[in-house]
């Protein structure tokens, strides 16, 4: 009775942190909004996570993904005019000014410039119509289903729109990126444009890093149809989290927040001693081989959330000898309420030479299960209907 009591108050725990969360943000005034683990993509909270609505400046995570998947980054170049010729938000480019597209990356994504979106898109594919439906081609590539977008700024030139989960799942993808990374964490950022180029200093409009030591970015955006609309990642202790709200009018304190919540009730659980199991070795004199994880193999939970590993053998039930150590036998996975959160290969532990062994496999089998030290593995239970 004792043991289902504390059970009941911890989901009763797990249950209110979540309405509380999902309150907060019902009561912020934003038209959609999502919190995700960075890592896993696990949905924290949300409100009207999949609602299709305009997305302002926060587009530019596209643009500077797919200029800085072009490449050359640092080869001068003259900006196009009419490319420049855009209202909104600038980084001050002139015509005839002398160009590189990481000083157009930073410009886009620091002061958020519209010249700066439009002139990196026409230098990496020739016009604008062209970087559009490579924005909507990557956005399919990606998965994002209810993404589509009309420029490479954020300015709605026609069928323009997301959802805060696409955008915190393209965050996710993007910080994947070390110099987009970089430049999405940084305060400012000095670099070199004009006719001729000499040194400006262009400061980043997220707040969010001046006011929580946490923040490593992302990107802020507004317009009249879109209202404020803001991307943004904080990391603490290995933890990456990124929250994304529309059409919010205290975005910056909401974002620190919701961070600030999560951060205090996850916690990382390795799981790498729940994986680790054993196999049978046909020709290998008898021996079976210990499995262990290849690599980290865990997640970041509350204290009241409990996951299971589900283990999946390359060969059932058993391998054949020589097995050499480190050799993949079987696959890992990390479940929360039936939704993988993590997967590692499972390999040898050690090397099991060929040895002579005459016995049939289904002699190998039987001796297997029938030997003490191997009721750990999860064929034992089958096999002995224990």
């Amino acid at each position: 009775m004792r043991k289902a009591t504390v059970w009941f108050l911890c989901l009763c725990f797990l249950l209110s942190a979540r309405v509380r969360a999902e309150s907060l943000l019902s009561a912020s005034g934003a038209n959609g909004a999502a919190l995700l683990e960075c890592e896993t993509g696990r949905v924290l909270c949300a409100l009207h996570e999949t609602e299709r609505l305009p997305i302002a400046s926060t587009t530019k995570i596209m643009t500077a993904l797919l200029v800085l998947e072009h490449g050359d980054l640092d080869t001068p170049f003259t900006v196009d005019p009419n490319a420049i010729r855009v209202e909104g938000s600038s980084m001050g480019l002139r015509e005839g000014d002398t160009v590189t597209l990481r000083a157009l990356l930073w410009g886009m994504l620091l002061p958020s410039g519209n010249d700066a979106a439009n002139a990196a898109a026409v230098r990496t594919a020739g016009s604008l119509e062209a970087f559009v439906e490579r924005m909507n081609e990557r956005a399919a590539e990606l998965g994002l289903a209810d993404t589509r977008f009309s420029s490479p700024s954020g300015l709605e030139l026609g069928e323009h729109y997301s959802t805060a989960l696409d955008l915190a799942r393209l965050a996710c993808f993007a910080l994947q990126n070390e110099t987009f990374a970089e430049m999405v964490s940084s305060r400012s950022a000095r670099v070199e444009f004009g006719d001729p180029p000499s040194p400006r200093t262009l400061y980043n409009h997220n707040r969010l890093l001046s006011l929580d030591a946490d923040t490593i970015g992302v990107k802020t955006g507004f317009t009249k149809a879109a209202g404020r609309c803001l991307v943004s990642a904080a990391r603490r202790g290995g933890l990456t989290l990124v929250a994304v709200t529309l059409g919010c009018p205290d975005d910056f304190a909401l974002h620190a927040r919701l961070c600030d919540e999560w951060f205090d009730r996850l916690s990382y659980a390795d799981y790498r001693e729940a994986a680790a199991t054993r196999m049978a070795v046909a020709g290998g004199g008898g021996q079976s081989v210990p499995l262990v994880a290849q690599g980290p193999f865990g997640a970041w939970l509350s204290e009241e959330e409990r996951a299971h590993v589900r283990i999946a053998f390359a060969a059932q039930p058993l391998c054949f000898a020589p097995v050499a150590a480190g050799e993949p036998l079987g696959t890992a996975t990390l479940l929360l309420d039936g939704r993988p959160l993590a997967q590692t290969a499972l390999v040898s532990a050690q090397d099991v030479p060929l040895y002579g062994d005459n016995r049939s496999i289904s002699e190998i089998v039987r001796d297997f299960f029938s030997t003490p030290d191997q009721q750990s593995n999860p064929f034992f239970a089958l096999h002995t209907g224990t």
